[in-house]
């Protein structure tokens, strides 16, 4: 059907590759750097309401009170399995080629957790709570996947 202008519809299939960088903050930075250089994990805990983040932020999802650098604490790194999935197709967003495992992570010292790859593990014997341990890369790069991935402790 012809819109009032006298066009038809059309699509366009493109693809846009834009090269930027993203500042992460002070904490943000430190929690990275800890990762990959030290082989540490940081949380954020709120002076507030005692609530911990992982990955850290500069804001409490809880009472919204500010948080920074000094409310930094060391977490885990052992932690359990909050939830799973598996991943039997690729994408270009993956971090690897398929079949992968993806899990929510909580830490111990962390009432927040985290969504990451899961390895070293099979699918069918995996449980919601169980313990899991960080692999950590040897050529970190300053993201998350300085954690490699977990696998079940």
């Amino acid at each position: 059907m012809a819109e009032p202008n006298g066009y038809e519809h059309f699509e366009v299939d493109q693809h846009i590759v834009a090269q930027c960088r993203y500042y992460v903050g002070k904490i943000g930075s430190r929690f990275y750097e800890a990762l990959g250089d030290e082989k540490k994990i940081l949380g954020v805990k709120c002076q507030t309401c005692d609530s911990v983040y992982w990955p850290p932020r500069a804001t409490c999802g809880r009472c919204f009170a500010v948080l920074s650098e000094t409310d930094l604490v060391e977490i885990g790194p052992r932690g359990s399995l909050e939830t799973f999935t598996k991943i039997d197709y690729h994408e270009p967003v993956h971090p690897r080629k398929g079949p992968l495992i993806y899990g929510v992570i909580k830490l111990e010292g962390a009432d927040s957790g985290l969504a990451h790859l899961i390895s070293e593990a099979d699918f069918d014997k995996l449980y919601i709570g169980m313990p899991m341990t960080p692999v950590f890369s040897e050529t970190p790069k300053g993201n998350i996947l300085d954690i490699e991935y977990f696998k079940p402790a």
